[in-house]
């Protein structure tokens, strides 16, 4: 899975090609619309419209760019599907807990869905590298930038 390949879920997908629709099909065409419409009121150096559309424009068509890439490198992989559902792969959703018995639910997603706060945490961030595999009962020492920290899994769900 390293390398060109993106996992990503069925989910994180269809938020990122929405995300994709959106800025081609309505929010491009409506600055394209201001950018003209600045264009034909004369003197373009002075004119906030036009210069705000135009760099408006190159934000959009950079991310447009970027999107197409990360969408042109992702696998969606449905997280139910996997074979071993007592080992954390790709997908799951992991409960640990640290040494003073503290206790963290996480799910394992592609890199372009994670969200801490959501607790979506990226396929390739440490914690979910040294997750990869573990087992419910194993332990996982974690380098954070705080130090390291140990987790032991206390569940492991495929939803």
């Amino acid at each position: 899975m390293e390398g060109k390949t993106n996992p990503i879920t069925p989910a994180g997908y269809a938020a990122m090609k929405a995300r994709y629709d959106h800025l081609l099909g309505k929010e491009r065409p409506e600055i394209v619309e201001i950018v003209s419409w600045a264009a034909g009121n004369g003197d373009r150096s002075e004119n906030g419209d036009y210069l705000y559309g135009r760099k408006r424009m190159r934000e959009i068509d950079r991310e447009l760019g970027h999107l197409a890439r990360r969408m042109k490198a992702a696998r969606v992989i449905v997280p139910s599907d996997q074979p071993d559902k007592s080992r954390a792969f790709f997908g799951a959703t992991v409960t640990l807990a640290d040494e003073d018995d503290n206790e963290k639910t996480v799910t394992l997603v592609g890199d372009d869905e994670q969200d801490a706060s959501a607790g979506r945490i990226g396929w390739s961030s440490p914690l979910a590298r040294a997750l990869k595999g573990a087992g419910v009962g194993d332990l996982r020492t974690v380098r954070l930038p705080g130090g390291e920290r140990e987790w032991e899994i206390v569940s492991i769900d495929y939803a």
